[in-house]
């Protein structure tokens, strides 16, 4: 389940338990309120009959047993009778409301022939008592059986109103929380679709953790992702433009002279054969760069053996090194296997075999050695040539960048670069750096093949 399902689900469950609890709270306040009213005198035929039976037991019974009827009355929760002395005070000693009080002996005082809801009653030693009834806390009538009627609920209308008010107030919250992060990824796509692919949505996003804040990440992601493509691609042009300015210079050049001096014809011709040479190997380069940073050289990855791949191009590569009086030696510790694509690996290794003969001093060797660790395939190259400078270490992997020990060096600054695409396209890592007394060793590391 993911966590935007949760959070509306949790939130509508909320919703529903705020609506039950306010409902619940009306109705708990409206009975409340209706067990705190003052209590008054009641009136109606029955309280005339409970007064007059309370005033015949007081004249023939005495006060003890008025006290046991007003009790057993009291007990049936019916009514509240009360019989006060002149002070105010009652027979069985409960409180006597104020209120009620002031209102009975209005009653009794005005009532033709005392035959009010409230009497004033002599007992037999003389004593005056006022007798009268009160209505309980709450509905006062009693239905059928004597059982009290049940209380009248809250009005329906009222819990719409509730659940209208949760709902409403709910639905804003959650139409808020949805909409807000949605409207910045809107932003963000119209940003990008308009080239601003420097735009980024996760610090607009906050501190949200939900399927919305992910898709945000991915969308800052997808946008680095384009923007270092896209200024690689415009990089890229840029150097392929310059780099074939000079051979097409070179070729007009003797393309001229060929016409000034057609004796110097054949000369020319191996001229312009030459620089044709080279801007084909050029142009094949740069496909092959170009392939490998769109992801269109990759195919389907077979296990190969990355140390069998060092040793045939590190043999291939040492016939043209004794001519440059230099030297290739290869050295592993048994198989590497890596799951690849074993043209591209072939092609990375044998760039970098091939750029560290080529800047190795005279009489120097070039040393390449394989082994492996518990996870990986680690491939290095070590030449004892110039080396290069620390801050070049960060650009030697970049197309065309050929440096300040290989200027005036034949090549097109493409060979590493290759390399460090065809590593990347194998989840692999290339890194640079200095030996102690001078040369340049390039390490490749590829994850290891198992099972």
């Amino acid at each position: 389940m993911g966590r935007l399902f949760w959070k509306i689900f949790i939130g509508f469950w909320l919703a529903l338990v705020v609506a039950a609890v306010g409902a619940g709270t009306a109705v708990w306040l409206q009975h409340r309120a209706q067990q705190q009213q003052p209590p008054d005198l009641a009136a109606g035929p029955p309280s005339r009959m409970t007064v007059d039976l309370a005033a015949a037991t007081l004249r023939h019974g005495g006060l003890e047993a008025l006290k046991q009827w007003i009790a057993e009355v009291h007990s049936r929760r019916g009514a509240i009778l009360f019989a006060v002395d002149d002070a105010g005070r009652d027979v069985i000693g409960r409180e006597v409301p104020q209120a009620a009080l002031a209102s009975a002996r209005e009653v009794a005082a005005h009532s033709e022939e005392n035959r009010g809801g409230a009497r004033h009653i002599a007992a037999p030693d003389g004593t005056q008592y006022l007798i009268f009834v009160t209505r309980p806390p709450g509905p006062m009538p009693r239905g059928p059986g004597g059982r009290p009627p049940p209380e009248p609920p809250i009005a329906p209308w009222e819990f719409v109103v509730i659940g209208l008010a949760t709902s409403l107030a709910f639905s804003m919250l959650l139409a808020w929380y949805l909409a807000r992060p949605i409207r910045n990824l809107r932003w963000a796509f119209g940003e990008a679709a308009a080239g601003h692919l420097e735009t980024r949505v996760s610090p607009r996003m906050g501190r949200r953790r939900d399927e919305i804040a992910d898709l945000g990440r991915d969308f800052d992601r997808m946008a680095q992702q384009l923007q270092m493509l896209v200024s690689a691609q415009r990089r890229l042009l840029h150097d392929v433009s310059h780099e074939l300015r000079s051979p097409l210079a070179r070729l007009h050049a003797a393309i001229g002279l060929a016409r000034q001096e057609p004796a110097k014809l054949e000369a020319t011709l191996e001229r312009i054969e030459r620089e044709a040479t080279r801007l084909d190997s050029m142009v094949g380069e740069v496909l092959a760069l170009a392939r490998l940073e769109s992801g269109t050289a990759s195919r389907a990855k077979e296990r190969v053996d990355l140390a069998y791949i060092a040793a045939s191009i590190a043999e291939d590569a040492r016939f043209e090194a004794e001519m440059l009086k230099r030297g290739v030696r290869f050295s592993a510790s048994g198989d590497a296997p890596v799951m690849g694509n074993a043209d591209l690996l072939h092609r990375a290794v044998e760039n970098i075999v091939r750029n560290a003969i080529k800047f190795t001093k005279e009489g120097t060797t070039v040393e390449v050695q394989v082994h492996t660790t518990r996870t990986a395939a680690i491939l290095s190259v070590t030449d004892h040539g110039p080396g290069i400078t620390p801050s070049e270490l960060e650009k030697v992997f970049d197309p065309f960048y050929r440096g300040e020990s290989g200027q005036g060096t034949a090549g097109f600054g493409l060979g590493l670069a290759i390399a460090q695409r065809a590593v990347d396209a194998h989840g692999g890592a290339i890194r640079a750096a200095n030996v102690v007394g001078g040369g340049l060793q390039v390490e490749v590391e590829l994850p290891l093949a198992h099972g």
